[in-house]
């Protein structure tokens, strides 16, 4: 797409591999970071992350004033399958510069390419809430933390180990890019979702890449099953506090943790509760409904400190969405789906069952009609129909309509997304 011309003399376009550096720092302004950044950064993260028209920036007079990136993604619905996505991130609009128009006039460029390409949805992790509903968005998953209070959590002073025959070792950086990836595709195949890693990421996680030289590196712990089969991974830090009398008050802080099995992720979260010197464990972003309190003789030890919208999701194509996923129930569901910028929205007859589903475009009569950024918080399976009816975001066309669709779409345990983007 050519520059959008606009009266204020603001050009809104993909920036040039020489204009990287200036688009890293107004990223940084817009996130109110300290803007400078290094030679060797700039470099590092031009050479492993730039692609030609993925990156948008708004000039005013030769400066970057905004900033939007998107790369491929893909992410896993209901039933274990993948779908295309238009991962949105980097976005920011100065100060200065705010109230004109500039973040409308990146996203509507990026979605209509994202379109043009076959992607299915497009995604993104919210920093404010309001903003992204007006394009189309809408949460699909949320995420909780939680805060475990390790004397109060009942567990065995004395674990040496799990009691399933399984073990949990220490291991460097090298070996989880080796276990890594596999662990992360078993997961992937089983919960809705989650999001592709990418090699780079395994090595910025394992401190093979930095573009961080501060970030601390994390300690890797591996739970292997009784079989010898790798079912979990975990990366945690661990401070250093002590109070009055040489009293250990350390915490362990826990980047990230997956778990292939629920025996793995007892295992896991007991070890964690095990290390010497740690009173508290701080669990890193979970699903809403973890396992992790009910792995605890009380489940009381751990306290959420933190629950909130994550993943949000835009559905570009509703009909190749519709048929990706699967249907716990089986049934047909006329959906009147209200676009907002001319991409999509129409009507669409759903029939689902356990063989598959079908989506088409309809002039039959709805039974419920739905904005898209709903839509895209039903898709996953986490929000409900009736809810949303109470809350007069889904109307119903057919008396017990929005019931009928909560049995097609909602699912036995919610979504999730571990990762930040």
């Amino acid at each position: 797409m050519s520059p959008t011309p606009r009266a204020d003399g603001i050009d809104i376009r993909p920036i040039t591999e020489a204009e990287f550096g200036d688009w890293l720092r107004a990223v940084n302004t817009g996130f109110l970071r300290a803007p400078a950044v290094s030679e060797e950064e700039r470099e590092e993260r031009r050479r492993r992350r730039f692609v030609p028209g993925r990156y948008l920036g708004a000039f005013d007079g030769g400066r970057c004033v905004a900033t939007f990136r998107s790369f491929d993604q893909e992410l896993t619905v209901v039933g274990g399958a993948t779908v295309p996505a238009d991962a949105v991130s980097g976005v920011t609009v100065h100060a200065t510069h705010r109230r004109r128009g500039l973040l409308s006039g990146m996203m509507a460029r990026d979605l209509a390419a994202a379109k043009e390409r076959g992607d299915v949805v497009a995604t993104l992790i919210a920093a404010e809430y309001p903003i992204y509903g007006r394009y189309g968005f809408g949460p699909a998953t949320w995420t909780a933390e939680w805060t475990v209070d390790v004397p109060r959590t009942g567990l065995d002073a004395r674990w040496a180990g799990p009691a399933d025959g399984g073990r949990i070792d220490l291991v460097d950086g090298e070996e989880v890019r080796k276990l890594g990836p596999e662990l992360h595709e078993r997961l992937r195949r089983t919960q809705p979702g989650v999001i592709d890693r990418d090699e780079l990421w395994w090595r910025l996680e394992t401190g093979a890449v930095r573009f961080d030289p501060s970030r601390e590196q994390p300690f890797f712990a591996v739970y292997r099953s009784a079989s010898g089969e790798v079912e979990g991974l975990a990366a945690y830090k661990v401070d250093d506090n002590w109070g009055d009398a040489k009293q250990p008050l350390n915490t362990a802080t826990v980047r990230w943790l997956t778990g292939a099995t629920p025996a793995a992720e007892r295992a896991l979260w007991e070890y964690l509760c095990s290390i010497d010197w740690v009173v508290k464990v701080k669990s890193g972003y979970r699903a809403p409904d973890d396992l992790l309190p009910h792995l605890l003789p009380d489940p009381r030890a751990a306290r959420i400190t933190s629950l909130a919208d994550w993943l949000w999701v835009r559905i570009l194509d509703v009909e190749r969405a519709l048929e990706a996923r699967t249907y716990e129930g089986e049934g047909t569901l006329v959906l009147e789906v209200a676009g907002v910028d001319g991409l999509t929205g129409g009507r669409y007859r759903l029939d689902a069952s356990a063989d598959g589903a079908s989506c088409t475009p309809t002039t039959e009569s709805a039974d419920v009609a739905v904005g898209l950024g709903d839509l895209g918080a039903l898709w996953l399976g986490d929000e409900s129909a009736v809810r949303l009816a109470a809350l007069g975001r889904v109307r119903e066309e057919r008396a017990g309509a929005a019931r009928k669709a909560d049995a097609l779409l909602r699912t036995s345990r919610r979504p999730w997304c571990p990762d930040m983007f």
